[in-house]
């Protein structure tokens, strides 16, 4: 089991260099299994949520290697096991996203209920739906999605929920259906338009991505590319941005796109955080002091719930009173424990946590429950006086690619034990 020390009380400062997204890596790599020719990805973040889905995909028989620092060469396979391994599947939600890929391109898939970090209930409702309604015969038997096709055929969808899994799903099997396929009411995050980018540069001929509605004609092959680069994450970005004015630094995040952190700049804004942005870069300074604020967590555009956690340990250091109303995960809320040991003032009701503001906290030991929150307790650690142990803390390295590197880089003390 990992842990992390954090001696706190430094502020950071210096340049970070922001790694390619997590999410979008996860939706690619899910959709080159659909390809008939290799490909080569490039930013793509080695972290452990990665290396997990290439073992999956790795076992069912297809290519994949890295070939250097964010470069990832797959090369699929025309015979595959279309049962995703059950050892691997239960440590990540996104394997969930082979089940398209597999149904458009052999016909049948066999995915075991996913795994990943329990923040609350993610239903595969939709990811059913919108397969169903392609001609898909979808169940559930002994813990396993199974799905069985002969040809996907192209149809109009509309989900109930903005659901970014189960955009991705229909989206990816619609590509290889006969017909036009057009899905209402979608996801509109950054990731899902970098992901129909990706489907157009195999060949696919998606439309719409980033509004509510996605058009997909389908077409019968999908061929390689030479070489497609994965957009920067911007929930890694809107870390290292909250830990900055956290520990009242000065810190410019490089390979970034800004626009993607337009709802969290606004926020941070909000909170008196000065925020200088670039073509491709962000200056993050907590020059004077911060202001408390209200969230509330919305599908994109509005304010990540991935960022929920980070902006709780922020605004528990700020006067006054603060809230956060959590409307997408019913459980992001499990940190509050974690942050009341290190002193600070929180109060939850459902969905809702109102957060007063402390001079500062007290390091000691805390535990991390999800992926988010992990990173969260990380920024605690740092602005908190003495030490501070975080364990379970490879939950952490399920999205951040070399963390304690870039934090000491930026003048943190972080230490992996």
């Amino acid at each position: 089991m990992r842990k992390i020390i954090i001696n706190g009380g430094y502020p950071l400062r210096g340049k970070v260099k922001i790694s390619g997204a997590k999410n979008a890596s996860l939706a690619i790599i899910c959709a080159a299994l659909m390809s008939d020719e290799p490909l080569l990805l490039d930013n793509v973040p080695n972290i452990s949520d990665i290396q997990v889905l290439l073992e999956i995909i790795s076992i069912m028989g297809v290519k994949a290697n890295w070939q250097g620092p964010g470069l990832l060469y797959i090369e699929p396979s025309v015979k595959i096991d279309v049962k995703a391994p059950y050892e691997q599947v239960k440590k990540l939600r996104a394997s969930n996203l082979l089940l398209g890929p597999l149904l458009a391109k052999h016909g049948c898939a066999s995915v075991a209920l996913p795994g990943g970090c329990n923040i609350g209930v993610r239903p595969m409702d939709l990811h059913f739906k919108g397969l169903s309604g392609l001609g898909a015969k979808m169940s559930l038997e002994q813990g396993c999605v199974i799905g069985k096709v002969d040809k996907l055929k192209g149809a109009r969808i509309y989900l109930d929920f903005p659901s970014v899994g189960a955009t991705e799903n229909i989206m990816m099997a619609a590509c290889l259906a006969s017909g036009q396929t057009i899905i209402e009411n979608v996801a509109k995050e950054p990731e899902i338009v970098d992901l129909a980018n990706f489907l157009n540069a195999m060949g696919a001929k998606v439309r719409g991505a980033g509004t509510d509605l996605i058009k997909i004609k389908g077409t019968t092959v999908l061929g390689g590319c030479k070489k497609y680069s994965i957009i920067p994450d911007r929930i890694e970005a809107g870390t290292y941005m909250v830990a900055a004015a956290a520990t009242r630094g000065d810190v410019l995040l490089e390979n970034i796109i800004p626009k993607h952190l337009e709802p969290f700049i606004a926020k941070l804004r909000e909170a008196n955080v000065s925020i200088e942005e670039g073509e491709d870069t962000i200056r993050v300074q907590a020059k004077n002091e911060l202001k408390a604020i209200d969230i509330k967590t919305m599908p994109y555009p509005g304010f990540p719930t991935d960022m929920q956690s980070q902006m709780m340990v922020l605004l528990s250091t700020v006067p006054g009173f603060s809230t956060i109303t959590e409307n997408i995960f019913e459980n992001r809320f499990q940190i509050t424990d974690e942050l009341k040991r290190l002193g600070a003032k929180i109060k939850t009701e459902g969905r809702l946590a109102v957060i007063e503001g402390v001079p500062t906290l007290q390091g000691t030991n805390v535990k991390a429950t999800d992926l988010r929150a992990g990173a969260a307790l990380l920024i605690a650690g740092l602005i908190a006086t003495g030490k501070t142990q975080i364990t379970n803390s490879e939950y952490i390295y399920r999205g951040y690619q070399n963390i304690q590197e870039k934090l000491n880089a930026l003048g943190a003390s972080v230490e992996q034990v």
